[in-house]
């Protein structure tokens, strides 16, 4: 997760069908070689790793290249890391050392740069626990035709984030982006339809706060990420209430349902949350490990599908940026279609001053 906290925790009806648009990427991916599988099984994607600043980057290599663990996740094997994704934070870039020789003990080649990086792999890892050099990072993977799969946050603003998904689709490269807490058991059995048409969901998780980020995208997220695998990308509104210590971002979705987002920053804490359906109420949001989200990672590989559509992602994160405006306007309600439109218009001006 974004920090080492003490407290772990994940992851709404079925899962959405994916957009005619991704079946493009998919079609659209070039074909890249593959490194051998031990054991006789077939050729494993080659992954690359950028950033080694979160623990998220030793937890993915033990996954996919410890086969005898019974965790593994076949497939994949990491093969190559760029340690450095930003300088800018103390308490992660501190990290990189143990991290690095972690990742280098699981058979993990170390180089210096993206460019060297991406000659070696057949996808992408971004790790990198800053989200404030992803574009600059995505779009050097991107313009590359390497298949991307970034780790929260998307970026560290709406309209990077934004900028990263519109790039994605201009050059018809497979994209996708979650937190771990999306792919949770009893999360998704909710998705799926355990409890009827869901009407309502509250979630709860740490909310450390990371100046350089919209406040949810830095930790707030994972309890953000199961509120919107429970009840969709169709929130239309958003209202804030904060505090030093707590945030209750109130969101209302289509239908009129109600879903709300408790950040914590005192006290006990956890992962978690309940939603609400026609059929029954159920627990939500809890973290059962970073597998789930390893073989989601290894399917999306197969597959070239993203398994969270790319719209979904978006308004999640709209969702993150209008709770910060309403903040700013002491608690009023914001309308996600226009805090969607100035990202539109910023992400254009981001993009038209990206380097290379």
């Amino acid at each position: 997760m974004a920090q080492e906290h003490a407290n772990a925790g994940i992851p709404r009806r079925k899962l959405l069908a994916t957009a005619a648009p991704i079946a493009a990427i998919a079609a659209a991916l070039p074909t890249t070689g593959r490194a051998a599988e031990p054991a006789g099984g077939p050729p494993a994607v080659r992954l690359g790793i950028i950033g080694l600043d979160t623990s998220h980057s030793p937890a993915f290599a033990k996954l996919f290249n410890l086969d005898d663990d019974p965790q593994h996740v076949p497939g994949c094997r990491v093969v190559a890391a760029h340690p450095h994704g930003s300088r800018a934070i103390e308490s992660s870039t501190k990290r990189i050392p143990e991290y690095t020789e972690a990742v280098q003990k699981l058979g993990v080649e170390i180089v210096d740069g993206i460019g060297p990086l991406i000659e070696r792999v057949d996808a992408v890892l971004l790790e990198t626990n800053d989200g404030g050099p992803h574009l600059e990072q995505a779009a050097a993977v991107l313009r590359a035709g390497k298949p991307l799969f970034i780790d929260k946050p998307v970026a560290a603003t709406l309209a990077d984030t934004v900028a990263i998904y519109r790039l994605a689709a201009e050059r018809k490269v497979p994209l996708f982006s979650s937190s771990s807490l999306r792919f949770g058991g009893g999360t998704l059995a909710v998705r799926n339809g355990s409890i009827g048409e869901v009407t309502g969901c509250d979630t709860f998780s740490p909310c450390s706060l990371e100046p350089s980020h919209v406040d949810l995208f830095w930790y707030g997220i994972h309890g953000c990420e199961s509120l919107f695998t429970v009840m969709g990308g169709e929130c239309e509104s958003v209202s804030r209430t904060t505090t030093a210590d707590f945030d209750l971002a109130v969101g209302v979705w289509s239908g009129g349902r109600i879903g709300t987002y408790r950040g914590i920053r005192r006290g006990a804490s956890g992962y978690g949350g309940t939603a609400f359906g026609t059929k029954g109420t159920a627990a939500v949001g809890m973290f059962d490990g970073y597998r789930p989200l390893g073989v989601a990672i290894a399917d999306f590989l197969r597959t070239r599908q993203p398994p969270v559509p790319p719209g979904e992602t978006l308004a999640l994160y709209a969702f993150m940026e209008a709770a910060d405006e309403s903040k700013r306007r002491g608690g009023g309600p914001v309308k996600i279609a226009d805090v969607m439109a100035r990202a539109e218009a910023a992400a254009t001006d981001r993009l038209a001053k990206l380097p290379g």
